[in-house]
């Protein structure tokens, strides 16, 4: 199957520049742990994550520190763990629906690791990765899904190569090996809000 670049609009609504491949709304936190898509690859498919660092726990700057490789191993003793990785998202969405980007959407960002949809290989080619600040048996914040379900919309208008229905977790493209977002991530909710925000909203 050959995959064709996107052509999107220069602008996607008010909030995303096509061509820079930045939020006007995010706070911009810019990863190192990025680098360009294979040639005429478009995002396809948007991935979504959940993260807490410490685990279980929310807030504080640590979740930057780590897409950023700025985490001090020694700051907790999870963090020497994983202190070392270098991984990346495109955009977080916090526990108050604050959207924090980290990487240009139409570069590639280092979230999906090893991972597979539908029988293509390398999710990180093709895809958008947003991470939800939570844990997978948490509820997520109702300001979350709000906040996701914007982004969904507006990445949808700027890339015809997505749609609402071209979302998954990081438990499906890569079963056995990640659980996230997890049991208490509500998807059909997610779904309508995000369909909402393409057909009335806009």
């Amino acid at each position: 199957m050959r995959h064709t670049e996107a052509r999107p609009a220069e602008r996607s609504g008010p909030g995303l520049d096509v061509r820079t491949g930045w939020l006007d709304a995010a706070r911009c936190v810019p990863s190192p742990n990025c680098d360009d898509r294979p040639a005429g690859v478009a995002p396809e498919l948007i991935v979504v994550h959940g993260i807490s660092l410490p685990p279980g726990e929310f807030g504080g700057p640590w979740i930057d520190a780590l897409f950023t490789n700025s985490l001090p191993p020694d700051a907790h003793p999870y963090f020497a763990q994983v202190a070392s990785l270098r991984v990346s998202a495109h955009a977080l969405v916090r526990r108050d629906g604050e959207i924090v980007q980290y990487v240009p959407f139409h570069r590639r960002a280092w979230h999906a690791g090893q991972s597979a949809w539908h029988g293509r290989q390398h999710c990180n080619d093709f895809s958008v990765g947003i991470e939800l600040e939570g844990t997978d048996t948490r509820a997520y914040e109702q300001a979350q899904y709000a906040a996701l379900a914007r982004l969904v919309a507006t990445l949808c208008r700027a890339y015809p190569t997505l749609s609402v229905d071209r979302m998954a977790g990081h438990s499906d493209v890569a079963p056995g090996r990640k659980s996230d977002p997890g049991i208490a991530f509500d998807w059909p909710l997610l779904r309508a809000l995000a369909r909402y925000e393409l057909e009335v909203a806009a």
